[in-house]
């Protein structure tokens, strides 16, 4: 597993609640090996019904393309238990995902697969999110797992609590096996 220090990145503004693991990588394309996954991230979104971009999804947005950070909203990777979506958030190059909550499932499977999910204050991650919207892809946002911070677009810092164990394991890029 990649080692996860700190990470500068365009963050996407994917500001709703209950973004669900079939959102995030719909049933039907789990059948492709992992390493595909990437491609068919939010497939139902992404793309319209003849496979064409739908250029309205905003990770088809020039200035978000190659975005490393999502930026949602509370319960994000809700609904079944499939390890396939944080396959596919990692196949796609997203690094961390910030929200209010996570599904409980996928907030486990993120850690050991080198995702790194930050929870924040309602407060503080609609604060967060505007910035973000406002920056519109111009300025990174920078997660810095060592220092347990986040700094938005707009220079201002959030702190936030991750398990002593589980920030090893991504400071260390650590498996199961690793451990």
């Amino acid at each position: 597993m990649e080692k996860f220090k700190t990470l500068h990145a365009v963050a996407v503004p994917m500001l709703r609640d209950n973004i669900d693991t079939d959102a995030i990588l719909p049933v039907a394309y789990m059948k492709t090996i992992k390493s595909d996954f990437g491609k068919d991230l939010f497939h139902n979104l992404r793309y319209r019904p003849d496979g064409s971009e739908n250029p309205d999804f905003i990770l088809n947005q020039p200035a978000y393309r190659g975005s490393k950070i999502i930026v949602s909203h509370n319960n994000f990777g809700c609904g079944s238990s499939r390890e396939t979506a944080v396959w596919a958030l990692l196949g796609y190059g997203i690094r961390a995902v910030v929200a209010e909550s996570f599904g409980d499932i996928f907030y486990n499977n993120s850690f050991r697969m080198g995702l790194l999910p930050i929870t924040l204050p309602r407060e503080q991650l609609h604060a967060l999110g505007e910035a973000v919207e406002k920056a519109s892809g111009g300025k990174a946002t920078i997660v810095d797992l060592e220092s347990q911070t986040i700094t938005g677009p707009d220079d201002v810092t959030y702190t936030f609590e991750i398990d002593a164990t589980r920030r090893k394991i991504l400071l260390e890029g650590l498996d199961g096996v690793g451990l």
